[in-house]
């Protein structure tokens, strides 16, 4: 049984959390949407969504962890047990995540190791489908890409040998030695960056502010989105890690510690990033408009192409940018992976390495289904509809269940025992009244764009993963607990 695992440290799970949050989103998806949400002016939904959803909902889930002490779908249970397969669904679109982020990890994994010879040549987009990411041509579903399938292999196997072990052993450990190498890594290519001719372009092209755009609600619901998927929130991922807390930690100091942490790292990542996109508008001539893009796009194509017009140091600055992605990529996996490797070993009262086994064989065989000639599509597809659909209900209903049916004023006093910020009546009102709102707006909204663009593969695949869940969640749900 894993339940009674606990942090050597508050700073472990610090770290372990920071490690959960700061993940590929904070580099390649934060700038793009800084800049096409009316740039400099973005920051005021962005931190006014800080302050409502973010910081609020962390504290709710760092609460309920440290409360309680017991797996998500254990809280349920205890809360209600018709409530135990909502806890289920959730952990297991989590895993879904998991299971599609170790392909993206196995990408940069290729690229990492590419970077020292940068056998990505002057094509860096016909290097990406036909060797790593595949396209969207249905055909190439036949074959492997034989290098993305290596990488997934072997992250599975790092993955496990991490999980497996005692929480402090392993997640953090690894988390107290990657995240800080993390943060010199990219700060070092950030100083580098703001130092490159044309950087000032870049900048300049990104916090251009647009005030009208504060009055689109689209820009409001960007800002709300990318908090909650650059901290995780609402994914079991906080409150399974909090619930290794020890007695008297400072759960809302921590919060405080985690959210300005992932913030300060996207937001000064955004800076570097395109420093370095207006050093290749200067040097190349090419608009920036052309060279703006988000995710694998800005990372595997945009990237390279840059990297081959610094001279030597592209050659130093390549290795390091895809092995940073690598340490962000591995923590949040780790993060994503625990909610359902506690949850699985706590109903069926299995060791935590058999748990971790049982679970890594498992998601290793979905992930390789997902190297074939058409990886990038697919992950495309899964990622989309999983945050859009599944994870962002979920979050809201956690909000009613929380708030309404247990009550949120019995985690006031552990919240407020040991920090030095209390919370009190605001908070409350946030979390009761407040966030469901806000969160049951943007499912509609997400929930109409996904339906009324999706094409007939797409809905099909949708369709797939919500039966996959639904019947798991059912099976797991029913089976009897093993302290019973």
């Amino acid at each position: 049984m894993t339940q009674q695992a606990q942090w050597d440290s508050s700073l472990a799970f610090i770290f372990a959390m920071i490690g959960a949050a700061v993940g590929l989103g904070n580099i390649w998806r934060f700038s793009y949407v800084l800049y096409s949400n009316g740039g400099g002016s973005f920051f005021i939904p962005y931190f006014v969504a800080i302050a409502i959803m973010g910081i609020p909902f962390l504290i709710l889930e760092y609460g309920v962890g440290f409360s309680f002490k017991e797996s998500f779908s254990k809280i349920m249970r205890m809360i209600k047990p018709e409530f135990e397969i909502i806890a289920w669904i959730l952990v297991l679109f989590v895993f879904v995540v998991t299971i599609y982020y170790m392909v993206i990890l196995s990408w940069d994994l290729v690229y990492l190791l590419s970077s020292f010879t940068f056998n990505w040549g002057t094509d860096t987009a016909a290097y990406f489908v036909n060797t790593v990411g595949g396209s969207s041509n249905l055909s190439n579903a036949s074959f492997l890409l034989i290098p993305t399938t290596v990488g997934v292999l072997l992250l599975w196997i790092v993955l496990w040998f991490i999980s497996h072990k005692n929480v402090d052993k392993g997640i953090g450990k690894v988390s107290k030695i990657l995240i800080p190498a993390l943060f010199v890594i990219m700060g070092i290519i950030i100083v580098y960056a703001l130092t490159l001719p044309g950087a000032n372009i870049g900048i300049e092209t990104l916090l251009t502010p647009d005030w009208s755009m504060l009055l689109n609600i689209d820009i409001w619901l960007a800002a709300f989105a990318q908090i909650i998927f650059s901290l995780s929130m609402g994914q079991a991922i906080a409150l399974t890690y909090a619930s290794y807390l020890p007695e008297n930690s400072k759960l809302i100091d921590n919060v405080l510690i985690v959210v300005a942490s992932n913030s300060a790292f996207e937001i000064c990542t955004a800076f570097g990033v395109f420093s370095i996109l207006g050093f290749m508008s200067l040097t190349n001539g090419t608009p920036m408009v052309q060279l703006i893009t988000e995710g694998t796009g800005l990372v595997f194509i945009v990237f390279p192409m840059i990297f081959n017009i610094m001279g030597p140091i592209g050659r130093i600055l390549a290795p390091m940018l895809f092995l940073a992605i690598l340490f962000a990529g591995v923590t949040s996996a780790l993060g994503f992976f625990e909610p359902m490797l506690n949850s699985t070993a706590d109903k069926l009262g299995w060791s935590r390495k058999k748990a971790a086994t049982v679970l890594s064989i498992i998601g290793c065989a979905f992930s390789l289904v997902l190297t074939t000639g058409i990886s990038s599509y697919l992950v495309g597809i899964i990622d989309t509809f999983v945050n859009q659909f599944g994870i962002l209900l979920l979050i809201g209903v956690q909000c009613i269940i929380f708030a309404w049916f247990y009550g949120v004023e019995h985690f006031l006093p552990a919240l407020n025992e040991s920090s030095t910020f209390k919370v009190g009546k605001t908070w409350s009102f946030i979390i009761k009244y407040l966030l469901p709102c806000v969160l049951i707006i943007m499912w509609a909204v997400g929930i109409f764009q996904l339906f009324t663009t999706a094409e007939s593969f797409e809905i099909m695949i949708d369709s797939i993963i919500i039966i996959g869940v639904l019947v798991a969640a059912v099976v797991l749900t029913k089976i009897r607990p093993a302290d019973e």
